[in-house]
């Protein structure tokens, strides 16, 4: 498998970090209108973007096969 290939950077990193800086915002729409529920949804958000970079991080720097 080549993890080269752009299709499979768009299907693994890139599609899932749009999904989550849209919870993001959300999050950050919800406390701009004051209910402090918005801040589940930033937490949430920025913890799983943290994932997404450690994760690409991790493929970029390990050599695959």
């Amino acid at each position: 498998m080549n993890f080269n290939d752009s299709s499979f950077l768009m299907m693994l990193f890139i599609l899932p970090s749009l999904f989550f800086f849209t919870l993001i915002g959300e999050g950050v729409n919800k406390i701009m209108n004051y209910d402090n529920h918005g801040w589940i949804g930033v937490s949430i958000g920025s913890i799983f973007v943290l994932v997404i970079i450690v994760a690409y991080m991790m493929m970029s720097t390990q050599t695959l096969g």
